[in-house]
């Protein structure tokens, strides 16, 4: 592919030269830069409620033109596996996330959050009344992969399958309720989606399983529902095909990348986010220095609408994905979440602050969350 032409930043600053530093019109939302904030969970929504301090932390980030995706974000009270992270299907989440939105906005950024269902990756005690979680199959995670111990899931029936997607649709209806300019679907990382996208989960027999338009079911129903609730054009959406985390894994993951991106033409989606091969959970391989392994090239290429790439960027790679037209919008997870003023470090190439993974997924409001020195 062609190396990009890039025109005058819309400030008419000088950093034209930086490809990751230069405008973009994604839809009808116009970025002044090319550098996303990734879905990050944080665990610190209590009770999965949103608190005020997800106001200063996203708030923190966002620049005019910017583009933010929450941190996952579940759609029911099934789709929980994890302690508190934040929901969106009462009323009460829409209204504690206004103000967060409205942070965010005061700040001109433009605001995504993400819908999640978790499947199988979850227990007795996240589940309502402790039932097992709902999968696309009866088969669990091994005991003890990153740390839980998974419990044996239920296989949602025919008749199931599509109240969880009507769950996806009013998440979306609720979260243009509380101000967000869009959703991004959860459909990578080894949750629902993947679950039934992904060969070696899926053992059904029926319409959902099987044949990969067949195994493609469950999430291009999901699709179409929140693109008709909300509109297409607010409709992004989150792949992995490669990854094998949760032990969610395909045996053809150059061709279930190729059909999605082609399928999901169909519905003018705003955008695909896909995570590269070297990323799996927690895990990334390290290339070189300005290394940009193309691996994603076939689904860019096939995708006909916004193209993000995420997972083990650098200031470097991301320039020269960008350059070469690898990708239009670059995602970044751990890099942003310790430096809130992360395009501004990129514009003058400052040193960078190193990420404290201890403080990750812990409760507490402040630290490792809002407390990373900016430049200034």
């Amino acid at each position: 592919m062609a190396a990009a032409a890039f025109p005058t930043p819309i400030d008419g600053s000088s950093s034209a030269t930086i490809p990751l530093l230069t405008p973009y019109k994604m839809g009808h939302f116009d970025l002044s830069h090319r550098i996303v904030l990734a879905p990050l969970t944080r665990n610190r929504s209590y009770n999965n409620v949103p608190q005020p301090h997800a106001a200063v932390y996203y708030s923190q980030r966002a620049t005019k033109g910017g583009f933010l995706i929450t941190e996952a974000t579940g759609v029911s009270d099934t789709a929980q596996g994890y302690p508190h992270t934040p929901g969106i299907w009462t009323k009460e989440h829409v209204e504690a996330w206004k103000p967060i939105v409205d942070a965010v906005h005061q700040k001109g950024g433009i605001f995504f959050v993400q819908l999640w269902h978790v499947g199988r990756v979850s227990t007795y005690d996240m589940q309502p009344n402790g039932q097992p979680p709902i999968s696309s199959t009866d088969k669990g995670i091994t005991p003890g992969i990153d740390g839980g111990d998974w419990a044996p899931p239920k296989r949602l029936t025919l008749d199931e399958i599509p109240g969880i997607v009507n769950d996806f649709r009013l998440a979306a209806k609720n979260a243009i309720e509380a101000g967000f300019d869009g959703v991004e679907i959860h459909g990578a990382n080894g949750y629902i989606i993947e679950q039934f996208l992904k060969d070696k989960v899926n053992d059904r027999t029926d319409i959902y399983g099987g044949s990969m338009e067949n195994r493609a079911r469950f999430a291009l129903e999901i699709v179409e529902a929140v693109a008709n609730e909300i509109g297409s054009n607010r409709v992004g959406i989150r792949l992995s095909p490669y990854t094998d985390f949760m032990e969610s894994i395909d045996s053809n993951p150059d061709a279930l990348g190729l059909y999605m991106a082609n399928a999901l033409n169909d519905f003018d989606l705003l955008y695909i986010h896909v995570i590269e091969p070297r990323v799996s959970g927690a895990r990334v391989i390290e290339g070189s220095e300005d290394e940009v392994p193309h691996k994603l090239l076939p689904m860019r290429k096939a995708f006909k609408n916004t193209f993000i790439a995420a997972g083990g960027y650098n200031r470097n790679k991301g320039n020269r994905a960008i350059a070469d037209g690898y990708a239009d919008l670059i995602a970044y997870g751990r890099v942003f979440l310790a430096n809130p003023d992360l395009p501004k470090r990129y514009e003058i190439d400052a040193a960078l602050n190193k990420y404290d993974r201890s403080t990750f997924y812990i409760k507490d409001p402040v630290l490792g969350y809002t407390d990373y020195p900016f430049l200034e």
